[in-house]
């Protein structure tokens, strides 16, 4: 049995959820399913001394992977929009072309559900789509569109195409399925696999054994809570830096962390730089076999959003918090986060945009450093009973294999 991915993004560039795809190939190559990855040269942001190859066979070479020269993304609009369009035209011709038994596609960028349609009618087999985002509704949410829209429109009929030929659609929340069920798309279609965390790659490093705190000139007193991702139009950085604006006077001694990249930062560190906000410490993204350093930088982790724009999400990066014994601070739309962070008091949950209160949750966990200790490990706790990476991964090679069986059963039925 053999898998395609054709992928826009993959290690060791550092968009957000590459470990996802990373960890579902290694896991079908591991379980008898040949995988074949295309992806084009890295263009994104690639840590320090990583290593990478045009050409790579992992798993004792049930894992291929294959590079193609594409153009540097940049910043220009127009340029990135035709590297996206020239890039899936490439990956679309890989589809065609090769050898394989069920096509895997993700949802990023959203075009690639057109390739499904493509290879149902000239190679006849079935496809597996990875709903990480739903889209039209998150550009909504971001307010790049607005419900209604020609863009919103012309989303949506891609949008329906994408679920009308996948023969499996498998998205990470119960509001996910919820969402495009109410589109028309059947309950037997649909499989919800949570993201994960690799529960041995995340763990809890120590203040005095964690290596960035000197790297970067932390001081090791400090209370400090830290976000880690994407920093981009949607993570509200305006209203966080003003709760750290406060802060600053009313307890000096919290600190927040930035670790990442995105459209964002340029205007974060103008911001931080014009306010004096001492207490904000800018960090790149780092590799990920530093992943817990990174997650165990704060005392508490964020994750945070302007409201409308994390209805249907749960940030991968919970889990990541979590499974490196850390409370979550979570400043965002009331959904199934919500419901986990309270019913299994790994954190405190306050309503996007809600300045006020997710200032106070911040002084709680200040306040009660007891509290926030056995809040990190509650969430550990459940990492380990609902999360792992094996968990998961065996859930979307299940997935695989059995599309490919009934696709089998119905051409020999």
């Amino acid at each position: 049995m053999k898998a395609i991915f054709p992928c826009s993004y993959y290690l060791p560039e550092t968009a957000a959820s590459l470990y996802i795809t990373d960890n579902i190939v290694h896991a079908c190559a591991e379980n008898g399913v040949e995988v074949e990855l295309y992806t084009p040269t890295p263009t994104r942001s690639v840590p320090d001394g990583a290593e990478w190859k045009r050409d790579e066979q992992l798993v004792d070479g049930k894992l291929h992977i294959h590079r193609f020269h594409l153009y540097g993304e940049g910043k220009n609009p127009l340029f990135r929009a035709l590297r996206y369009l020239l890039g899936e035209l490439i990956l679309l011709h890989y589809c065609l072309w090769k050898k394989y038994d069920v096509a895997f596609i993700d949802s990023t960028p959203p075009i690639q559900g057109l390739k499904m349609p493509l290879i149902k009618w000239f190679r006849r087999k079935p496809t597996v789509y990875n709903a990480q985002d739903i889209f039209p509704d998150s550009l909504v949410g971001t307010g790049l569109t607005r419900k209604g829209s020609l863009i919103w429109k012309i989303g949506r009929i891609v949008e329906n195409i994408t679920y009308n030929y996948a023969d499996k659609i498998i998205v990470i929340s119960e509001d996910f399925k919820k969402n495009i069920m109410a589109k028309g798309v059947p309950e037997e279609k649909i499989v919800v696999v949570y993201n994960w965390v690799d529960q041995n790659a995340v763990v809890d490093i120590t203040r005095e054994k964690n290596k960035l705190f000197d790297k970067y000139g932390l001081d090791h007193s400090k209370f400090y809570i830290e976000y880690s991702g994407n920093i981009g139009l949607t993570q509200n950085m305006d209203m966080l830096l003003e709760v750290m604006e406060e802060l600053q006077v009313s307890h000096p001694d919290i600190n927040l962390v930035l670790v990442g990249e995105g459209a964002y930062r340029a205007q974060v560190e103008k911001i931080v730089d014009e306010k004096q906000l001492k207490n904000v410490h800018l960090l790149p993204f780092q590799p990920y076999e530093d992943i817990s350093y990174v997650f165990s930088l704060g005392d508490a982790g964020l994750v945070i959003s302007k409201p409308g724009v994390g209805a249907n999400s749960v940030p991968s990066k919970t889990w990541s918090i979590m499974s490196a014994s850390r409370p979550v601070l979570a400043n965002f739309d009331e959904n199934e986060l919500k419901q986990i962070v309270e019913k299994h008091h790994c954190g405190i949950f306050t309503k996007a945009g809600e300045k006020e209160a997710f200032k106070q949750s911040i002084l709680a966990l200040y306040n009660n450093r007891e509290m926030a200790v056995e809040m990190g490990k509650n969430g550990r706790q459940f990492v380990m009973d609902n999360l792992t990476r094996e968990v998961g991964t065996q859930k979307y090679v299940d997935v695989i294999k059995s599309v490919v069986a009934e696709a089998a059963a119905k051409k020999h039925g």
